[in-house]
């Protein structure tokens, strides 16, 4: 009998995909790391804004339902899991500026928020899982990467919910003093329309000069 072609076969792709869950936090609970940090960032792509990072330790008894990767959630679910998170688990927050970043470039400024994120918990973990492949530095417990950690991990879920809400707020606060450029809308991403403000406005102290196109128009 042959095998089936591909389209004969279950439909894998209709699966449900796997929620995060707690299980590298227990894991690391059972080897006497506790408490366990999860640490992500927002904002590393835009034009325009700070990166944000934010860690978070989450309280094994009272986890708030429905955490996940912060793009796969709704805006109005992002608000109600970051007050819920704010309510139930140890929180920190840190950003590195447009200027910094152009400064020591994006993913040094990303990894540098994310360490004063960890640093500035007011419980310090024995270990922290940060999402992506790199580690920040500079931190006294154990770190681990994890790829894709945002979607396994419901510490790192946390922490990129209150990273992205924190950082959308901030930009929208942005659009207030800056209204040219429609920050609210896109949050300082290269949207058509941020792109059009550019050139038309030319750049504001929010922007990343060292970003393209915006490293042309020195």
């Amino acid at each position: 009998m042959s095998s089936p072609r591909p389209s004969d076969s279950p439909a894998l792709f209709d699966l449900p995909l796997k929620a995060p869950d707690f299980s590298m936090e227990l894991a690391a609970r059972a080897n006497g790391l506790w408490p366990v940090a999860g640490c992500d960032e927002a904002g590393r792509g835009p034009l325009a804004g700070p990166v944000v990072a934010a860690a978070v330790i989450l309280d094994p008894d009272n986890i708030p339902e429905g955490l996940n990767d912060s793009k796969k959630l709704s805006a109005k679910a992002r608000d109600l899991l970051f007050d819920a998170i704010l309510e139930s688990a140890v929180v920190s927050v840190a950003s590195s500026s447009p200027a910094r970043i152009d400064r020591i470039n994006i993913l040094q400024a990303s990894l540098d928020a994310m360490r004063r994120a960890v640093l500035g918990l007011p419980l310090a973990p024995a270990m922290v899982l940060t999402d992506g492949r790199d580690r920040p530095p500079g931190i006294s417990c154990r770190a681990e990467a994890v790829i894709k950690g945002d979607a396994r991990s419901v510490s790192i879920a946390a922490a990129s919910i209150i990273a992205k809400v924190t950082r959308d707020r901030m930009m929208a606060q942005a659009a207030t003093i800056y209204p040219a450029y429609g920050f609210a809308g896109h949050a300082g991403y290269g949207t058509a329309v941020h792109r059009a403000a550019i050139l038309d406005a030319g750049p504001c102290p929010l922007h990343r000069m060292s970003f393209r196109p915006l490293r042309q128009t020195d």
